[in-house]
Parts: C-alpha cells; structure tokens; sequence
C-alpha cells in the first residue's frame, strides 16, 4: 500500500494545477500566497517532494535549463495521474477527520509534575506567545485580502488564526481558574498518571 500524500506534496500538485514550473518559482508562489501558515515547506524537503512525485509518475520534467552561472532548473508539469492522486487525497483530507496529537496536549495531560506557582509563569509565557502569533496570522490574512485575494482561497488561514484564538482564550481562562485557586494539585501527595481501567484509575508514583 503507497504512502497517502503527503501536505507538501499535495502543496506541489496545487501549483503544477496552475501551469508548468520548477521548484524555486513554487517555492515563491508558496509564500506569496500564504500556504506556508499551514504546510511546512523548507528548501530541500520541497526539491525531495519534487523528485518522489516525479519518481512515482504524478508530475514530470518538461525542459531544463540554465541562466548564466545559475544552477540547472527542471521545469515540472503535473500528469493525469497526478491531478487525480491530488484530488482524490484532498477529498480524504476535507471528509475524514484525522485524530491528532497536539504537543500542548501532552503538556496539559502531565501538568501536575510541576508546581502550580510554576504552571503559572509558562502558561503567562505561553498567552504571550499565543497573542503575537494570533497578530502574526491577522496581519498576514489582512495583507492578502488587500491584495485581491479571494476568501476561499484563505480559509486555511482562517482556521490557525480560529484555533489560536480558541487556545487564547483557553489559556487565558485556565490561568484564572489557577489564580482563583478554583482548580488545584498543591495538596496532592505525589503525581500521578492515569490509567483507566472500566470505572477506576490507577495511581503511579513519578520516581
């Protein structure tokens, strides 16, 4: 069974879609249109995407050439079987929901491991974090808007700057709820993880 394409990959379908090119002018029109707020693109892991969909017949070379000491560039067009593969992953990716496993997550689920007192400074860090990546995300969506950019074309960005604000104001209350000693472990004896075995959960010493 072939490995699902992968966000970077499908990144590089979508542009072949608008016409030949190699990887450098992606890469340009990648961040010109904002698709890096939602896929991660680095200059080699772009070039590797590249030649996999190449090797598996999705896209292939159309010319090469170079321009004074410049590097070789290959020209890239998408193929029949490219353009299905790509529609048939984004209709994956827009029906099925995939369970996911947020870093924060984690942090929140062993959050007793440290004093609360402690818990309160990195949550205050991390609300400011939180507060100059939502503005990051709002000045950007902001920007390609005044550039004509239709909203359909943006709804990527409208969900991270949706889920930073959500987390925002999660963060924000949690750090209330602290403050106002409505939640606490300072009592505790010993941390514990949790195991839930049908009605009831075991206790582990962090040693």
């Amino acid at each position: 069974m072939s490995r699902p394409i992968t966000p970077l990959a499908l990144t590089v379908l979508r542009m072949l879609c608008d016409g030949p090119m190699h990887p450098y002018e992606m890469q340009q029109r990648i961040r010109k249109h904002g698709y890096d707020h939602s896929v991660k693109v680095t200059h080699g892991a772009l070039y590797n995407s590249v030649e996999r969909l190449a090797a598996q017949g999705l896209i292939e070379p159309v010319k090469t050439s170079r321009e004074g000491r410049r590097p070789e560039r290959t020209v890239y067009r998408i193929t029949d079987a490219g353009r299905d593969a790509a529609h048939r992953r984004l209709g994956e990716i827009l029906s099925e929901p995939v369970e996911e496993y947020p870093l924060f997550n984690a942090g929140l689920a062993f959050i007793n491991l440290l004093p609360a007192d402690e818990v309160d400074m990195l949550l205050q860090r991390r609300i400011t974090a939180l507060e100059f990546l939502l503005g990051g995300h709002q000045t950007a969506y902001e920007a390609l808007r005044k550039r004509g950019l239709e909203r359909y074309k943006l709804l990527d960005m409208e969900l991270n700057i949706a889920r930073v604000r959500t987390e925002l104001d999660y963060v924000r209350a949690l750090v209330d709820d602290l403050a106002e000693g409505r939640m606490t472990w300072a009592d505790d004896e010993r941390p514990t993880t949790r195991h839930q075995h049908g009605d009831t959960a075991d206790e582990e010493t962090c040693q």
